[in-house]
């Protein structure tokens, strides 16, 4: 679940609070508690325009979201990364107020779905003070309260729960961090809003699970504080990870396999993250210890009696100058390596981190660059899956591997060919992966620009990479002088991005 395109929030449900209502050991909150928070929960109203990768020109219709947020020290309000991604403007209500005062996003972490908002007028908090925030995890069973303002009516919302599980899972964007489980159903509209145990923040309610019931998650306060931290010593790697991939040592033949003496816990290093002999894990290495952390069988760490998460937790505290200490087995032997931990991994086929697609209209045909969020109109169609798979088209071919020699990226077809006679005879070329302009192989769209830049050839012969399918043949001249009516026919602003322009207009190299 990409919990950065869900605006939800959690909202416990009226019967989830009638099972509640007689239990005698979760009392409700004490009216001065609930006051304050309910007087620190605000409403917040985005105005989101969203890419659109299948017409990388264009941006999507405005939509207007609404979710919740909380304040915090600092004078800041705390809200959900998807509540305010692509925001075109912000604003915020307080609980029993009939204004609206203007946001600004400051800082956003949308792999952990956490963004931080500032006000113009900030004589708001001299009235509405920052929620204290708890210190430590709370623990299951425990009594939470949620506020904030689902859909279906403008009025704070209070309801109870308690908390089911604590867990270590992937969020989005290659981000894994811990996740709190509570009874309790997530609805749309009140994303961000603060979920209380006692008098202290303990998280944010930030997605739920579809066609089940009484499953909410919210974001504790243990990330928040990382994510805080982040914001204040001026960086954007929020997360560290390390992208290696693993596998458990449950099966007793891979232990025979290793020769692996009983007392051997660990995870097994499947494929390193490079193949570089200078990398510090190999094939086969057993990794046993993340700093002085102990990992078992399954890849866990404990972090008490009852609560065991993935070792990659510990990551975070561990991590010194960009590096992982961990304790491995190879060939028998203990050793201590180094692993490099990175907040984000370039790959050939990147999200859009937020930002807008590039592209470059040549003639009837745009070309962009391939991203997750241009591989929608594949992942969502199971016929267009089976016949790009069928032709070998990188998008699905490539669609985990990292950037090469002979590839930065992948250059696309970005929507099928505008109307001209340019164009006349050949084939819909929508998605097709661009492979050479006149024999040259193009490695990235900005290549791409400059090889079609400085052109002189009569003709432009355009190769794709895949199994089957024409190769095309354009007109030079003919494509440059078509290229501005067709702009104007399809009202499109400009020729390409303001990146791909400069490239063009040779104020790049």
């Amino acid at each position: 679940m990409n919990f950065a395109r869900i605006s939800a929030i959690v909202l416990l449900a009226a019967a989830a609070v009638s099972a509640h209502a007689g239990d005698s050991t979760t009392p409700p909150p004490a009216p001065a508690v609930a006051t304050a928070v309910s007087n620190s929960v605000v409403k917040v109203f985005s105005t989101i325009r969203r890419p659109d990768p299948l017409k990388p020109w264009a941006k999507s219709a405005p939509q207007n979201v609404t979710g919740s947020g909380v304040v915090i020290d600092g004078k800041r309000i705390l809200t959900n990364a998807h509540v305010v991604n692509y925001a075109s403007q912000v604003e915020i209500q307080a609980s029993q107020s009939g204004d609206k005062m203007t946001a600004k996003v400051v800082a956003i972490a949308r792999g952990m779905d956490l963004a931080l908002l500032k006000l113009d007028d900030e004589s708001f908090f001299d009235t509405h003070p920052p929620v204290p925030r708890a210190k430590a995890l709370p623990d299951v069973g425990e009594a939470v309260f949620a506020y904030g303002y689902p859909i279906g009516g403008n009025s704070l919302s209070t309801t109870k729960g308690v908390i089911s599980r604590v867990e270590f899972v992937s969020y989005s964007y290659g981000n894994s961090g811990l996740r709190i489980q509570v009874d309790a159903p997530i609805n749309p509209g009140n994303s961000g809003g603060a979920v209380v145990a006692g008098d202290k923040l303990v998280g944010l309610a930030f997605s739920g699970v579809a066609n089940a019931q009484n499953i909410g998650y919210i974001i504790p306060d243990e990330e928040i504080e990382l994510f805080l931290k982040s914001v204040a010593d001026g960086r954007e790697d929020y997360k560290l990870s390390v992208w290696d991939d693993l596998q458990t040592l449950e099966n007793p033949v891979l232990r025979q396999y290793l020769k692996l003496d009983r007392s051997v816990e660990g995870m097994v290093v499947a494929h390193p993250a490079s193949k570089d002999a200078s990398y510090p894990l190999k094939e086969w290495d057993v990794i046993t210890h993340i700093g002085q952390y102990p990992v078992d069988n399954q890849g866990m760490v404990r972090l008490g009696p009852t609560l065991r998460v993935r070792f990659q937790y510990h990551l975070q505290h561990v991590a010194k100058d960009g590096k992982v200490p961990m304790t491995v087995i190879r060939s028998g032997k203990p050793m201590q390596v180094q692993v490099p931990a990175t907040s984000t991994r370039k790959l050939l086929i990147p999200d859009l981190n937020g930002g807008y697609p590039s592209y470059f209209v040549y003639g009837p045909i745009v070309f962009t660059r391939a991203t997750v969020e241009y591989l929608s109109f594949i992942s969502a169609n199971a016929q267009a899956l089976n016949i790009y798979s069928f032709n070998a088209n990188p998008l699905v071919t490539r669609r985990g591997d990292l950037p090469d020699a002979q590839n930065d990226e992948l250059v696309v077809v970005a929507a099928p060919f505008f109307p001209h006679k340019l164009v006349t005879g050949y084939g819909s070329h929508f998605g097709n992966v661009l492979e050479s302009v006149n024999g040259v192989h193009i490695r990235s769209l900005k290549h791409l620009v400059q090889v079609l830049r400085d052109l002189k050839d009569d003709n432009v012969v355009l190769r794709f990479d895949q199994r089957y399918g024409e190769t095309m043949v354009l007109p030079r001249k003919a494509m440059l002088e078509a290229t501005d009516g067709i702009l104007q026919d399809n009202d499109i602003r400009s020729q390409g991005s303001p990146d791909m322009m400069a490239v063009w207009n040779g104020k790049s190299a």
